[in-house]
């Protein structure tokens, strides 16, 4: 029994204290600024959007739910956590990213070039927005960090990684992946 209270002790210390450096980790590449935030929009059940969706009409698509909003806020909560200096959020144009990054961050601007393109009626735009993209960051000063709130395909085809809902891609400004996070809803 003892030697079992010893195993249970000393890992619990050995979690702490990796948590604790990956903490410090993570917080000291946001500090050093220059960083990429990929975040695919917060909790939103189901998977695409209604036939009848409109991109100007929030009550025709997937939206967030109950939990996503909690997500949101966790989301909020992490970046506040690390005090990390952020330049802008962009958000898609889609409802549940605009209520993700108004949650989670309160002021952000949508960008075109965050939309999903996962249905047939927008599939056509992913190669113009993967370049618009490319542009938007090749004029980018590159010294404070920045936050884009999108779409698991849009995460997927920039970064070759699969999100899950409310997850958070940080990369370099080459768009290597530095590290990802998931907050849980």
């Amino acid at each position: 029994m003892k030697i079992f209270k010893t195993i249970i002790i000393t890992f619990i210390f050995l979690t702490f204290t990796v948590k604790a450096d990956l903490d410090q980790n993570l917080k000291k590449e946001f500090q050093q600024g220059g960083k990429l935030v990929f975040i695919r929009h917060a909790y939103a059940p189901g998977s695409g959007d209604p036939k009848n969706f409109n991109l100007n009409d929030c009550s025709t698509q997937r939206n967030l739910n109950d939990s996503g909003r909690e997500q949101s806020k966790e989301i909020g909560n992490f970046f506040s956590k690390y005090n990390v200096k952020i330049d802008n959020v962009y958000s898609s144009e889609w409802c549940r990213c605009k209520e993700t990054a108004s949650i989670a961050f309160e002021k952000f601007e949508t960008k075109e070039f965050l939309n999903s393109f996962y249905s047939a009626q927008f599939a056509k735009n992913r190669k113009k927005q993967v370049k618009e993209f490319q542009k938007f960051i090749s004029n980018w000063d590159k010294k404070k960090n920045l936050i884009f709130v999108t779409h698991y395909v849009f995460i997927s085809e920039i970064l070759n990684y699969a999100p899950s809902s409310g997850e958070i891609v940080i990369t370099d400004k080459n768009l290597n992946i530095v590290d990802t996070l998931e907050i849980e809803y």
